[in-house]
């Protein structure tokens, strides 16, 4: 049964550069990459070398608890670094590209006249099973368990988030097969997130097989971590999977072509980008397909995903295999003499203290400055002010500074990741690094269920 949750508590963080609705064909770049650490948790197996050739669609590594589950590439072309770190920590395949795109055939057939298990292998085999990851810990599903039910978020409150609507646009046939595939194989209820006012796009709308909620409110209103929590919240041994409404268009482009089709439309945005509009490049592309030429001049940071919770990078970086936009702001490397004490330039400001905490609907050129350093952690009530759930988020970060696994239990660890705290960290008089904690109580978690 449907339902409407209006949240209360929260904060939209509004900076200058939103993207302009317009897609522009990004150049193809010459090099793609895969990082095997942003599936935390999960040991692989390489199963390639430097001069391997691949097809996209084609292994590039299987994880070494499930087998049959692998990491494949984007793109066709050939292996031209396996990059490690650290006592040999994997860190990067890095394939160049042929510019011709050929795929491996994995058939094309519809996803409701297959069983569970046909289609449970051909998301394993082709790779399109990493779209699927699971809470608690924020990881990849687990081929061996079945989730009590599977959230898609349609649409995202973080700070410049792309338009779900508008990059999935024109893509109902793949969503819906991408759908009809993830229901027939697990069989349980499928929540589709929509935003009360905004989500229009009858892609989303008109979509059958999933219970469509309606999601009224501020950041972090469109995270799956706080729609889980109001909706169907996770006991202690409980799984609940989740996936991007544009992943679930890949899994649909699978069973429609029969190929693995890891393109999709990104958001370039901030206020250091010439141009900030919307981009159809392919997943683990390198960002100068789509910064080089198109930033100002200056000390810039280039982040993948939003200032809130994406990942520092440069334009030899890479799209990683999640992100749905890149942003470029201001470098903050400057100090501010008594910046505590006299008024400061502009900038996004929950409390009143400056001028900038009253006007709500202005739009904000901020930079990474992060005006402070990390002092004493004291109980301020400003974590509860702006997150939409019902934990004690003070607490709950104490127990995990001193690792009290009860505690940490009881206070609701397996109901969160970092990205539903973030705002936690950027309201934080104390500096603390709210994220980095969270990511450790889960880390400690999962170590102690294993």
């Amino acid at each position: 049964m449907s339902k409407t949750i209006k949240l209360k508590k929260g904060y939209d963080i509004k900076l200058v550069g939103e993207a302009q609705q317009q897609v522009v064909a990004a150049s193809m770049p010459k090099t793609f990459a895969i990082k095997p650490q942003e599936f935390r948790h999960t040991k692989f197996k390489v199963v390639v070398e430097v001069g391997t050739e691949v097809k996209a669609g084609s292994p590039l590594m299987y994880d070494k608890a499930h087998p049959d589950l692998q990491i494949t590439s984007p793109v066709s072309g050939e292996v031209v670094e396996v990059r490690r770190g650290d006592k040999r920590v994997l860190e990067a395949i890095v394939i160049l590209a042929d510019g011709k795109t050929e795929y491996v055939d994995f058939g094309a057939t519809n996803p409701n006249q297959l069983s569970a298990e046909d289609i449970k292998a051909k998301l394993l085999a082709s790779g399109a099973w990493a779209f699927l990851r699971q809470r608690p810990y924020n990881v990849l599903a687990n081929p061996d368990e079945l989730p009590k039910s599977v959230f898609i978020s349609g649409f995202d409150t973080a700070p410049l988030a792309p338009s779900v609507d508008f990059a999935i646009a024109g893509e109902a046939a793949a969503f819906q097969a991408g759908i009809d595939a993830i229901k027939k194989m697990t069989g349980v209820n499928i929540h589709l997130n929509l935003h009360s006012s905004k989500s229009k796009s009858e892609v989303l709308t008109q979509a059958k097989n999933v219970t469509i909620n309606k999601i009224e409110g501020q950041h972090p209103a469109g995270n799956v971590g706080v729609q889980i929590h109001h909706l169907d919240a996770i006991k202690k041994g409980e799984r609940v999977w989740h996936i991007h409404p544009c992943d679930v268009v890949i899994i649909g482009r699978l069973f429609l072509t029969g190929k693995l089709d890891m393109a999709r439309v990104i958001a370039a945005t901030g206020s250091e980008f010439e141009k900030p509009q919307y981009y159809k490049t392919i997943v683990g592309a390198q960002l100068s397909s789509v910064v080089n030429g198109n930033l100002k001049p200056g000390k810039v940071r280039i982040i993948t995903g939003n200032v809130l919770t994406g990942t520092q990078s440069s334009a030899d970086g890479f799209l990683g295999f999640y992100d749905q936009q890149i942003t470029a702001i201001p470098e903050g490397d400057d100090l501010e003499f008594l910046g505590w004490l006299v008024p400061s330039y502009p900038r996004p400001d929950i409390s009143k203290s400056f001028l900038s905490g009253w006007f709500k609907n202005r739009t904000y050129k901020a930079n990474t400055n992060m005006h402070g350093e990390e002092r004493a952690f004291v109980v301020t009530g400003q974590y509860e002010e702006v997150l939409p759930m019902d934990i004690l988020p003070t607490f709950l970060l104490k127990s995990i500074i001193y690792k009290d696994i009860e505690e940490m239990e009881e206070l609701g660890i397996y109901e969160i990741a970092e990205e539903d705290m973030a705002l936690c960290e950027f309201v934080c008089t104390s500096k603390i690094p709210v994220q980095k904690i969270i990511r450790e109580g889960l880390d400690l978690m999962y170590q102690e269920e294993q």
